[in-house]
């Protein structure tokens, strides 16, 4: 239980240090100096300086709203598209869910990530548009999951019962389906966060993501690959942000998953 919680308690930290480290640390990001190019770690410049003399730590308090917007944002619409898409298919069944799987399957024939690359060469990179990009290529593992789990619940004597009764369809589905689909949402949402984050940070990587002026984790960690051997510094605070979060989602994943599984051994167990 102690590993969650420091997980809980480490993405609250960078959050805060993201949304409102400028109200305790007022250096400008894009200020340049040029009497303290590649500066390493000081009381000054706690996280050192890059190549243009600009501050890492207020860089990365900058870059780290647009890296956790695109993470959240991407990951809550993935894992909605995922979730309506799934428990439609498995309720109505029939042509509804063959379409669904020749859907999934026409998506999954390409690897995700170049498939990222593919969409983002033709468009101007920007967070709304990234957010879009990565939701439409990562929906796919929740709708599948979601699905097998609507199989289920649909063969329930419940669900009959109220299907027989001409229970409005959006009722069951909203009423019924949802609370016991919401742990495998949220598990899948939590993933997705980490998974956007560094979907994001390797196209920044890369120069197709972010473009300046705007800042993200990725484009920091990018900025400083030329410089890695003589100012590590550059890339590894920025690098350290993706690690911890990404880190601490899959800690929370698991403790989710977990707990699902746990209450799901408990329903069996009444069911019998």
């Amino acid at each position: 239980m102690m590993l969650p919680k420091f997980s809980i308690f480490i993405l609250l930290a960078i959050f805060g240090l993201s949304f409102f480290g400028t109200f305790f640390y007022a250096t400008d990001a894009y200020s340049l100096n040029s009497s303290y190019i590649l500066s390493s770690p000081s009381f000054e410049y706690p996280f050192g300086t890059d190549r243009l003399g600009r501050d890492i730590l207020s860089r990365i308090i900058e870059g780290g709203k647009i890296s956790l917007i695109i993470g959240v944002g991407s990951a809550f619409i993935a894992s909605f598209i995922g979730l309506l898409l799934g428990s439609i298919a498995g309720y109505y069944r029939g042509i509804v869910d063959k379409s669904f799987v020749v859907l999934v399957d026409l998506f999954l024939t390409f690897p995700t990530f170049f498939l990222l690359l593919a969409l983002v060469s033709y468009v101007n990179a920007s967070a709304l548009v990234l957010i879009l990009i990565i939701s439409l290529t990562g929906w796919m593992t929740t709708a599948r999951l979601i699905r097998s789990e609507s199989f289920k619940i649909t063969q329930q004597p419940y669900i009959k019962i109220l299907t027989i009764a001409k229970v409005s369809k959006l009722k069951i589905l909203f009423k019924y389906y949802a609370p016991i689909l919401a742990p495998i949402y949220f598990v899948s949402f939590t993933f997705g966060v980490g998974g956007a984050i560094l979907a994001e940070s390797g196209l920044s990587f890369l120069g197709l993501g972010i473009v300046a002026p705007e800042i993200s984790w990725g484009t920091i960690l990018s900025g400083g690959k030329d410089v890695v051997e003589i100012a590590w510094w550059v890339s590894f605070f920025p690098g350290l942000m993706i690690f911890l979060v990404t880190f601490s989602l899959i800690n929370i994943s698991n403790y989710l998953q977990h707990i699902t599984s746990k209450k799901q051994i408990q329903i069996n167990k009444k069911e019998k």
